[in-house]
This record gives C-alpha cells, sequence and structure tokens, in this order.
C-alpha cells in the first residue's frame, strides 16, 4: 500500500524527540511506549501488526505479533490517527539517549534493515518485519542479535541509535564493526560475523570476540556508544550491596561514605 506521507521536526541535540504532523485521517505507526505527547483530536489503538495486510485475519496477526517478540518488542504496534480538523502533532522520543534517524525508504531502495530495539515509528504503509541473517553463526555468535527488522515502504521511517550517529557509503567495500554499533544498512550491504584470530586480542583487547563485516554497496548507519554499552558501565560503577562507592575519584568515594556514617 502507498504509505502516508508525513512531515516532521526533529527536536534537541542528545536526547532527541521527533514530532510528527499529521493531516486528517493521517497514521502513523510507532512502538509501545514510544509516544512523547500529542495533540488533541489525536486518536491511538494499540494493534496486532503494522496494517499494511488489512485481510490477513487473526493468525496471520498472531504470527506477525510473535515474529516481533522475536526481537524483543511488543506483540503490539500503537497507531496513531489525526481524527480531528486540520493538521495535529505527535511526538515521540527514544528510551535513551542518542539521535533519531529519519529514513525515506523510497529513496533508499524500499528496504532497510535494523538492528533489534532501533525501529521507532513510521509512517502508515510501512511493513515493519523481521529478516534472518543468512548464516546461522552470524546470529549466533554476534551477540546483538541473528534477527534483523526489516522496513519496507516507499514513506518515512524513523530510527534511533545511542550517541551519535555515523552515516557511511560503502562502494564495493567491506567494513568490520563491533557488534553493538551497528544500527542498521540498505540492500546491496551483506552482514556476517567474523571472530577475532588472535587470542591474545580475545583474551585482553576488551573489543568482544566477534565484529559485523558489512560488506557491498549501500548505506550504512553506526552508533558511537550502544545502550549495552552504557548499560554495562553503569552497572560496573553502581555502589556494591555493602555500601561501598565504586567511584571514579577513590578520595571523594571514601569521603562520601564517611558523610553517610560508613567508617570503613
Amino acid at each position: 500500500m502507498k504509505s502516508h506521507e508525513l512531515d516532521y521536526t526533529i527536536i534537541g541535540d542528545d536526547m532527541q524527540v521527533v514530532e510528527i504532523e499529521l493531516d486528517p485521517y493521517e497514521i502513523v505507526i510507532a512502538e509501545a511506549g514510544a509516544m512523547g505527547w500529542m495533540d488533541d483530536g489525536i486518536h491511538y489503538e494499540a494493534k496486532m501488526g503494522d496494517g499494511t495486510e488489512a485481510n490477513e485475519g487473526m493468525l496471520g496477526k498472531l504470527f506477525g505479533a510473535g515474529k516481533r517478540v522475536l526481537t524483543g518488542e511488543s506483540l503490539f504496534l500503537t497507531h496513531f490517527t489525526n481524527k480531528g480538523l486540520g493538521k495535529k502533532r505527535v511526538a515521540f522520543s527514544a528510551p535513551f539517549p542518542g539521535k533519531i534517524i529519519a529514513l525515506s525508504l523510497e529513496n533508499l531502495g524500499r528496504t532497510v534493515f535494523l538492528q533489534k530495539n532501533a525501529f521507532l515509528c513510521a509512517a502508515m504503509g510501512t511493513k515493519v518485519d523481521i529478516a534472518f541473517t543468512k548464516r546461522f553463526g552470524a546470529g549466533f555468535f554476534g551477540g546483538e542479535g541473528f534477527i534483523l527488522q526489516k522496513l519496507t515502504g516507499d514513506g518515512l521511517a524513523f530510527a534511533h541509535a545511542g550517541g551519535t550517529v555515523i552515516e557511511k557509503q560503502l562502494h564495493n567495500e567491506r567494513l568490520f564493526v563491533d557488534t553493538g554499533c551497528l544500527v542498521g544498512f540498505t540492500t546491496g550491504i551483506s552482514y556476517d560475523i567474523q571472530m577475532v584470530r588472535s587470542m591474545k586480542s580475545m583474551l585482553f583487547g576488551g573489543e568482544g570476540l566477534f565484529l559485523v563485516t558489512l560488506s557491498g554497496t549501500g548505506t550504512v548507519w553506526l552508533q558511537s556508544l550502544p545502550f549495552s554499552r552504557l548499560a554495562d558501565r553503569i552497572l560496573q560503577n553502581a555502589p556494591s550491596t555493602g555500601g561501598t562507592r565504586q567511584g571514579e575519584g577513590s578520595v571523594l568515594g571514601k569521603l562520601g561514605n564517611l558523610l553517610d556514617g560508613d567508617n570503613r
């Protein structure tokens, strides 16, 4: 189906929001919980599926929802419809610091592959599906997922990424990327996982056991701060159960313990 045409504004810098303007009866679909605010006159409904297969029946919708569960997403997508008079706006934000990427599917070969959890919202008419990497080893060892999200259509879609987003154009080239730093890529790019060959690098390098190998011709989007890396660093520096601070400044950490009555 022909995608609805959306106007949008991306607001902010490191904690971005995309505000989408809907004409009467235009629809945008989004991940559950992504909405930040909306004008009066916009109605929303959680549905199984993206609405591109209106006559697929309950079995087809359940199958599609089951595939979404494999990517760690909700069973449902939320459909936001402007049922008011005149233009109305609805805004969506990412669940962690980073950037929002606007993807014109029509200009990107009508198909984009995203890492799980990267999809934010899209124009009605965008098919949100999953795709399996060609080699089982890529998903089994890749850490970030053997299952990718697949967006197909001719309208606008929006993805979110952690930290700074880097867009690279490959022309019959190869690029090696940390498994967490890949956001997405277009058709024409092949995706595989390569194991680190050096045992010393594997044990002491701190860069992980595997790298994503991207090859071919197309567009690749990378992120500087995967959420998994941010979460690991927060956990490493969180206070221990014994009450001892694990801050970067040991003197300040001990001073804080004294102020809290912990004399150890």
